[in-house]
């Protein structure tokens, strides 16, 4: 008498596992699906790749017949998925606030190289001499108005590789002018 509970247990685990886990996959899919959503595959990357994988062997394992293991990686999928919606708002807005710096860096350095390139056309800087840093002037406003676009769409992760070296480029060009009206005065 004793037994049978223990046996009912366990005829009811074997009956539980002798059918794909099909809910618990839908649920995982809606998740990952609900991370995507969020900005996990640019924002968490690591943990939705995972959650996908894990999904992934949930079917591999179904087509296996092994509905055990099937069951244990959807549910694994749906919590990293979950895992990765929550970490998404926080690269997210690391994300956003990287654009941000990156945007008033290069809008800054704009502002410098146009006061320089300014200084040295009132100390008669010879035209050619500042053709390259006008052109970089040029090439960055325009960037930065793209960027300035892309980061009102919400992709931040962009607006900081568009902008990327330009504030350092954009300092050497100021410095290159500021030498050349220096040597003109000489």
């Amino acid at each position: 008498m004793r037994r049978l509970p223990v046996i009912a247990l366990l005829l009811l685990l074997v009956a539980g596992c002798s059918e794909p886990p099909e809910k618990e996959i839908d649920q995982a899919q809606g998740a990952i699906d609900t991370a995507r959503a969020a900005g996990a595959d640019k924002y968490a990357t690591d943990e939705y790749t995972a959650a996908t994988s894990a999904l992934q062997k949930a079917h591999e394992a179904v087509d296996q017949r092994d509905f055990r293991q099937a069951l244990s990686y959807a549910l694994d999928a749906r919590e990293r998925a979950k895992e990765a919606a929550r970490q998404s708002a926080d690269g997210k807005a690391r994300a956003r606030i990287a654009a941000e710096g990156s945007i008033a860096s290069t809008s800054a350095g704009i502002q410098q190289l146009e006061a320089a390139l300014k200084a040295a056309d009132a100390a008669r800087v010879p035209a050619r001499d500042l053709q390259d840093n006008r052109t970089l002037l040029t090439d960055s406003r325009s960037t930065l108005q793209k960027a300035r676009a892309t980061f009102g769409d919400g992709d931040y992760l962009q607006v900081t590789e568009m902008l990327k070296g330009i504030p350092e480029k954009l300092d050497a060009a100021v410095r290159e002018s500021t030498d050349a009206r220096s040597r003109r005065r000489k």
